[in-house]
């Protein structure tokens, strides 16, 4: 445990040496982390010397310890440990400094080494490839501090809930290992928590069929909510567009975001929209549209109006899907509106 008391605390001269040996930029320390710098013990030469050892030159150690000063404050010991976690998922060293270059928090995490190794370890497994698993040690790292029991139970309701709801055997291992590369934060959930969610949905009155078919769209968010939160959204969505119960579940089943987003995000989109002078019945039409956020709705809006397109008479379909989607989409409108009415060498058609 480090003190961040740090009124009464002098820096340390040999740490400070021993950065400046290495070039690394103290004033950057200072400012985010100075606390590192009064510590008693530091290991920057032997943290600096495993480092190189594993490929790294004198700018990618300085460019580590300038991001993550709390590095030089793990034992050597405690670093090849991590180091030696980490190559069971690695294709090499050159991979392993890259990584630990672009994520140098996720790999100087020491504390769980037994609960990281054995979720590694429970990840391979279950069938998960190591770029999937790196992904995860760099951008979920939090997931591995959990006892690997608790993950193993997560997975065995998340199975269990996949085959009761007419999932087949055969395909229930790519459909966990694609919920799980999808979103690993779906571990962070208890099972009771997961439990609850999908008996809220089948209380709404969702076949299982159709509880199926929200977990895949939904890439295992709905894990993250609860039952209030969902039903809150449900009744906003139910009111604003004075539909049946019967019509809300077509809706939700099309565009589970009214599902996942919470009261004031539906608003803000909503009323986004509307100042754009689009229909409550268009949006209905295109619930999707309620996916995007109001500054991307905007800037579609304004690109397609510059080509002539009126939103507020077309459908919404344009306004849709990701960024890849709308290029496209907005291609094909651009080139439309740019090709001649008509050729005379072309061989005519009558529905042109």
């Amino acid at each position: 445990s480090y003190t961040t008391d740090t009124k009464s605390r002098e820096e340390n001269k040999k740490t400070l040496e021993s950065l400046y040996s290495l070039s690394v930029d103290i004033t950057k320390i200072r400012r985010l982390k100075e606390w590192v710098l009064l510590q008693d013990v530091a290991y920057v030469k032997e943290i600096a010397g495993i480092l190189q050892e594993m490929g790294a030159d004198e700018t990618t150690v300085a460019n580590i310890i300038e991001h993550c000063p709390e590095a030089i404050l793990h034992t050597p010991a405690e670093i090849n440990s991590q180091r030696a976690l980490w190559q069971l998922v690695c294709q090499n060293e050159k991979q392993l400094i890259k990584l630990i270059e672009q994520f140098p928090e996720s790999f100087f995490s020491t504390e769980y080494q037994q609960n990281q190794k054995a979720n590694i370890l429970f990840f391979q497994e279950l069938g998960l490839k190591n770029n999937i698993i790196t992904r995860f040690l760099t951008s979920a790292p939090n997931i591995f501090y959990n006892p690997v029991e608790k993950n193993k139970n997560v997975i065995e309701t998340l199975q269990r809930n996949y085959l009761n709801l007419g999932g087949s055997e055969a395909n229930m291992k790519t459909w966990i290992l694609k919920l799980l590369s999808q979103n690993p934060f779906i571990l962070l959930n208890t099972s009771t928590a997961i439990q609850e969610n999908l008996e809220f949905l089948q209380k709404n009155d969702f076949t299982d069929q159709e509880v199926l078919q929200l977990l895949s769209k939904l890439k295992g968010f709905i894990f993250q909510l609860n039952s209030t939160t969902m039903q809150k959204s449900m009744l906003f969505s139910k009111s604003i567009f004075k539909c049946s119960d019967q019509e809300l579940k077509q809706l939700v089943l099309k565009c589970p975001a009214l599902l996942y987003y919470s009261v004031p995000v539906l608003e803000e989109r909503l009323e986004g929209l509307l100042k754009e002078g689009i229909s409550i019945a268009q949006i209905r039409e295109t619930p999707m549209v309620l996916e995007l956020t109001t500054q991307i709705v905007q800037y579609r809006i304004k690109k397609l109006s510059a080509l002539g397109y009126d939103i507020k008479s077309g459908n919404l379909e344009s306004l849709n899907g990701t960024k890849k989607d709308f290029e496209v989409t907005y291609g094909k409108i651009q080139s439309k509106k740019e090709r001649p009415i008509f050729n005379p060498v072309a061989p005519l058609h009558i529905e042109d």
